[in-house]
């Protein structure tokens, strides 16, 4: 299997996909769901870096300096994929996360790790962006630290809904900030690549069940 194969077939396993009947945070009823709060081992931890770290070596063989995490799940996305960055392709990029509040005491600031420097590529590695508010604030923190250049967005899913306008929150940022966003899979690649396929002996994605997602994306999808 591809790595993008591997990883759909990872979420399943880990819980963190699942079909059923959800309302998102927006109010749209999905039959479909994705909860990365159900990571909760090492070895977990230690997959998601390198499903990760394969996306960005696939689209960004070069051209980084650092890496960049979003308090609060950003921060151990970053730190799985920095480091599995090294242990498989040989990279050694730092990484940087920020605090939700600033440190008053000690050496202070709001950032913790790398400390980016002028004219750093940083690339943002995130869960899955909604209203893509935490990327936003992202961008606005580093205007306080250093005069980067943002150039890429990681995500694990794109699930393809419009966001305020007629496309994806994630066409959005691209628009707006001109930084290539990077999803590991998109949903419609979920979907060709589970329908009617067993695993564990489940198939996950049946007929109906596509049938719906189908629906939905018609209804809420990007133009």
């Amino acid at each position: 299997m591809t790595y993008k194969e591997e990883f759909i077939t990872f979420m399943v396993r880990s819980g963190v996909l699942t079909f059923g009947d959800f309302v998102t945070k927006s109010g749209r009823k999905t039959p479909y769901f994705i909860n990365t709060g159900n990571y909760k081992t090492g070895a977990q931890a230690s997959k998601l870096g390198d499903y990760y770290a394969a996306c960005i070596q696939e689209r960004f063989p070069g051209g980084l300096d650092c890496l960049f995490g979003p308090a609060y799940k950003g921060i151990p996305l970053v730190v799985s994929a920095a480091a599995s960055l090294y242990r498989n392709y040989g990279r050694d990029l730092p990484y940087c996360f920020n605090r939700k509040e600033a440190k008053d005491h000690g050496e202070g600031g709001s950032l913790v790790g790398y400390k980016p420097q002028d004219g750093d590529r940083v690339a943002i590695v995130e869960d899955v962006v909604t209203a893509g508010t935490a990327v936003r604030e992202s961008i606005a923190l580093f205007q306080d630290v250093a005069k980067v250049d943002i150039r890429a967005l990681f995500v694990s899913v794109d699930r393809m809904e419009r966001g305020t306008r007629e496309c994806s929150t994630l066409d959005e940022l691209r628009q707006d900030y001109g930084i290539e966003v990077c999803p590991i899979v998109t949903v419609r690649e979920i979907m060709t690549f589970l329908h009617g396929r067993e695993i564990g002996g489940k198939v996950y994605l049946d007929d109906a069940t596509l049938e719906r997602m189908e629906a939905y994306l018609a209804e809420y999808g990007a133009r």
